[in-house]
């Protein structure tokens, strides 16, 4: 990931002014570490913090059209670079970026550009023959980008709040798949897909199609110049996306510079669900394994930084953020500085315990949109921030776009989970990755019961931000917290903790409004807490609160509260039940 920073229309342009420009682009140093540029055409400034990843030598920002009149800085991947050359054989390109081509674009085709780039991107672009520009942000906010306004009629755009929340009256994050253009004044969506509009799809499932979907995903994210790996939790998501690439790694073009052997990441706490879970899958698909453990105060010491860095005060994501953000350090201390993870999979496939209880296909398409649409204020966010805190660059298979549109094209009544018929979630990816002839995963591996990344690193972690947070906030304090902060109020002593420190760094009142707020229950959104009366009077964001569905966590508690019969017919034993007669007959 890189860091860009834009400003357009400044009263001041002195040396003073770009001076400012310089100091507030190095607050996003560690997206790029590895180089820093600066364009100034008169009131506007475009900056860029690079972190080199495609053609390191020659690749720096601002990147240009043949005269110079067309500038761009731009954060992100555009995995189509090549097939978009040769749209352009007219032009002429300075460097092997894989980013260069949007000037050229915008060249040929104006505007309307944007949809015809297959990637992740946060760009803004200046024309300088008429001083019109243009920002744009990709489909589902892979990247970050916010846009603020001074009081001086400026318009600004960055990476991350940091780079402009002192210098602007009021900023607010950009939309995803959106396009900015001072010509026709405001913001417009440029990504318009079938499912956006949330209508019920009808395509029947074929297996076949989505695995190969997935499989193209996966290996035209493996265009790099530098050291890259997977980060593997053992779930399901990450264990397809580290055997997918593990399998086609020899067929691509980077096996050539960094040899056909997979590098896998995890994190836990010291006999955490995930490192057992991804231990076996490294060893089953061959990848050469880093193991890294982290205890629950190493965990609580680095709260104040990854709340700095990923700029929220959501309880779920920081609780998750955490330990990607202690593995990536370590990850980019091996040389490492690109990494495949799976977020994704759990909103397209309605992979979260809670889906459990939706009422009908409708609903459950319905709710998979939402979570795709709110993805960049969470899991995109988390992934992205997490990495880039220490100059490491995530990519997502699953939100590739072509992805997407197969995926949830997809009539939903396939997705549904059914313990009638041993559907565990996800079942039509699991279905799709279950070859007998060719496994790709061990069926147990395969069919694993979800877990919310925050969890699976180990259930003490959760247990032990309660704790501290307890020790932190007082019973007073959370009682007049609705007085302290009127927006958004937290609602545990763990909430509250976390927004007292969002607030020493991002004091202004723009800050607090670009985090969600709203009640959930296992990362659902609000709407889905109706699907469940229990839900409403225990709202927590944890996985494990879909009780009685997860079959490890609170299992005291599900014991305690149900007789013999109820455990015999509840959902998650029928699944379980279901699971362990397809590996038996395997």
């Amino acid at each position: 990931m890189c860091g860009i920073l834009a400003v357009f229309g400044c009263v001041d342009n002195s040396q003073a002014k770009r001076s400012r420009i310089i100091e507030l682009s190095r607050r996003l140093r560690h997206r790029g570490p590895d180089w820093s540029g600066l364009h100034c055409h008169q009131d506007c400034y475009l900056a860029h913090q690079r972190l080199a990843i495609v053609d390191p030598a020659s690749g720096d920002q601002p990147l240009y059209n043949e005269d110079k009149s067309i500038v761009v800085t731009v954060n992100g991947e555009i995995y189509n670079h090549k097939q978009l050359k040769e749209k352009l054989k007219s032009h002429q390109f300075r460097t092997g970026s894989d980013c260069e081509v949007i000037a050229h674009l915008y060249e040929e085709y104006g505007e309307d550009f944007v949809d015809m780039l297959d990637g992740m991107f946060s760009f803004v672009l200046l024309d300088t023959r008429d001083k019109s520009f243009i920002a744009a942000r990709d489909a589902i906010g892979i990247t970050p980008l916010y846009i603020g306004w001074g009081l001086d009629g400026s318009v600004w755009f960055a990476s991350e709040m940091k780079a402009l929340s002192d210098d602007c009256e009021r900023f607010t994050s950009f939309l995803p798949g959106h396009i900015y253009s001072s010509k026709q004044g405001g913001i417009r969506r440029w990504y318009n897909p079938p499912w956006y509009s949330e209508k019920i799809p009808s395509t029947p499932y074929d297996p076949k199609v989505l695995r190969e979907a997935f499989e193209k995903a996966v290996l035209k994210r493996l265009m790099t110049d530098v050291p890259f790996g997977v980060l593997l939790s053992g779930g399901l998501d990450s264990s397809l996306v580290a055997a997918v690439a593990a399998r086609f790694l020899a067929y691509s073009e980077a096996a050539c510079q960094w040899g056909s052997q997979l590098h896998t990441f995890c994190v836990g706490l010291k006999g955490s669900p995930d490192l057992k879970a991804a231990r076996e899958v490294a060893d089953y698909i061959g990848t050469r394994h880093h193991e890294f453990h982290f205890t629950v105060q190493e965990g609580i010491d680095a709260l104040e930084e990854v709340i700095y860095h990923i700029e929220t005060y959501d309880v779920t994501t920081i609780r998750a953020s955490t330990p990607m953000f202690l593995m990536s350090r370590k990850i980019k201390s091996l040389g490492v500085k690109m990494v495949l993870s799976g977020e994704g999979s759990d909103e397209i496939f309605g992979g979260y315990l809670y889906f459990h209880k939706a009422p009908n296909k409708e609903e459950f398409h319905e709710e998979t949109c939402r979570k795709i649409k709110a993805l960049h204020l969470y899991d995109c966010l988390r992934a992205n921030k997490s990495t880039s805190a220490w100059g490491l660059e995530a990519r997502v298979p699953f939100l590739d776009k072509e992805f997407i549109n197969t995926a949830m094209s997809i009539d939903p009544e396939w997705k549904m989970i059914r313990p009638d018929l041993g559907r565990i979630e996800k079942w039509v990816l699991r279905n799709a990755f279950d070859d007998d002839q060719k496994p790709y995963l061990p069926k147990h591996i395969l069919y694993r019961q979800k877990e919310q990344f925050s969890d699976g690193v180990g259930y003490s972690w959760i247990d032990g931000l309660k704790d501290h947070a307890e020790k932190q906030v007082t019973d007073a304090m959370l009682m007049n917290a609705s007085f302290i902060y009127p927006e958004n109020t937290p609602t545990t002593k763990e909430g509250y903790y976390y927004r007292t420190i969002f607030e020493k760094f991002f004091p202004k009142n723009a800050a607090r409004s670009t985090v969600p707020g709203g009640p959930s229950v296992a990362c659902s959104t609000a709407k889905a807490i109706e699907w469940d009366a229990a839900w409403s009077k225990n709202p927590d964001p944890s996985g494990r609160a879909a009780l009685g569905i997860h079959a490890s966590a609170y299992k005291e508690a599900a014991d305690a509260n149900a007789n013999a019969k109820d455990l015999i017919d509840s959902p998650s034993q029928k699944i379980q039940k279901g699971i362990e007669e397809k590996i038996a007959t395997a």
